[in-house]
């Protein structure tokens, strides 16, 4: 199974390995580290790569590579998930996944590393069952280990680990019982230069806070569930009761997981939320050249669209841009050719531009085909799939719970071509 594990940071520093059977060479990662030369992203990295005596299998999450090392044939969307589960917890953790906060706690990463893995086979995944085993670190704690020379480790075995329902302790109790639900989708489109649609799917997750006494169990119901293609469920949520109703049914961890992730990939149910007019234009034999783009909202069913950010990555032959803009300001790095125009708001009285000349080296080639223009939008209380909760029943306890549901729409990966 998983052998070892690399940390890789984006400077390509392996700043920290962890090893369940014999040690592997940090080398097996110059194998990585060609494969991340030839990609021209760091998103575009293959997540299997082949050697000849190991694969190996990573993810990227928050500016770091998760590298994995496996000896022998698994499947690969199984280490790929247990790769991010190493990454949630951390983040669970410590606030962050970042290599500083990694590296501050860097004991508590291999205790909880210890505990993921047995033997290079994944044990305890699950946040509950971890801070039972494992106690998050805090100011007081770190002092009173420093004196005392104690660890983070519990005593005792966690109380879910024996149960039927290892995500949840046993013995929850608050004050204030709260269940939170956020839907989160994101749109993945590409546009052609017309306007028309050339690719679109929505993403989407539904994230959970619950924070709930004793054991309860909670039913979930939509207004419109048969939009959801290729749903993926948490452990907890049982999947007779969704094949029969399509009512997720489920005893819930305690705290902030992700219920189901869900993709909506039929074109005529996503609605593109804005429309860009452009005019690239470059020149034969001239040393410059004509930008004029413009954004507006076209389906945003009465939602404001904000944290507009259009990113373009011109030519190489371009210099410099001279460009005045109606809304929002502008950056061009001449090194990378990357153009980022921060919009921000859009309100629909007066649509934001940004205009102005392309200063090209002279004598060079007219570039052979115009820039994509990748952009970043969202928009608050709105899931764009039309996707709505109806309601959420809770049994098994007394109490009335607060509850709430908030939705957001984002851009993946959005891209209009010039």
């Amino acid at each position: 199974m998983i052998h070892s594990l690399f940390l890789i940071n984006c400077s390509g520093d392996i700043f920290l390995e962890k090893h369940w059977k014999s040690v592997v060479s940090q080398s097996v990662c110059d194998y990585f580290f060609e494969a991340q030369e030839k990609a021209a992203d760091v998103e575009n990295v293959p997540p299997v790569i082949s050697t000849p005596h190991h694969y190996l299998i990573s993810i990227y999450r928050d500016k770091l590579f998760f590298v994995s090392v496996i000896q022998t044939e698994v499947p690969p969307l199984f280490v790929i998930e247990f790769l991010h589960r190493v990454a949630d917890t951390f983040q669970d953790y410590f606030g962050e996944c970042s290599e500083a906060a990694i590296k501050d706690n860097v004991v508590i990463v291999y205790e909880l590393l210890e505990e993921m893995l047995d033997n290079g086979f994944p044990l305890a995944t699950e946040s509950n069952i971890l801070k039972e085993l494992i106690k998050p670190p805090t100011i007081l704690r770190s002092v009173v280990n420093s004196i005392t020379g104690s660890s983070n480790v519990g005593d005792t075995l966690p109380t879910g680990q024996l149960s039927n329902i290892p995500w949840r302790r046993a013995g929850v109790k608050y004050t204030n019982n709260e269940a939170y639900f956020d839907v989160v989708e994101e749109i993945d489109a590409i546009i052609d230069k017309s306007g028309s649609t050339v690719f679109a799917e929505i993403q989407g997750v539904i994230d959970a806070c619950i924070k709930l006494s004793g054991m309860p169990d909670l039913s979930l119901s939509f207004m419109n569930p048969r939009l959801l293609d290729d749903v993926s469920f948490h452990p907890c949520i049982r999947f007779k009761r969704w094949e029969s109703e399509r009512v997720l049914s489920f005893i819930p961890p305690d705290g902030n997981f992700r219920l189901i992730s869900y993709r909506v990939s039929s074109q005529n149910l996503v609605a593109i939320p804005v429309y860009v007019k452009h005019s690239i234009s470059f020149k034969e034999n001239s040393s410059c050249g004509r930008f004029d783009i413009t954004i507006g909202p076209k389906q945003n069913m009465g939602k404001t669209i904000e944290g507009i950010t259009v990113t373009v990555h011109m030519p190489k032959v371009v210099l410099n841009m001279n460009l005045t803009t109606t809304q929002g300001s502008y950056t061009f790095d001449p090194v990378t050719k990357v153009l980022t125009w921060d919009v921000g708001k859009i309100t629909p009285q007066k649509l934001p531009s940004l205009k102005g000349l392309v200063n090209l080296q002279s004598g060079a080639p007219k570039p052979e085909e115009n820039p994509s223009l990748n952009i970043q939008f969202k928009i608050q209380q709105l899931a764009i799939s039309g996707l709505k909760v109806n309601r959420l029943d809770m049994y098994g306890e007394k109490y009335k719970p607060f509850k709430g549901v908030k939705y957001v729409t984002k851009a993946g990966k959005f891209q209009v071509r010039t």
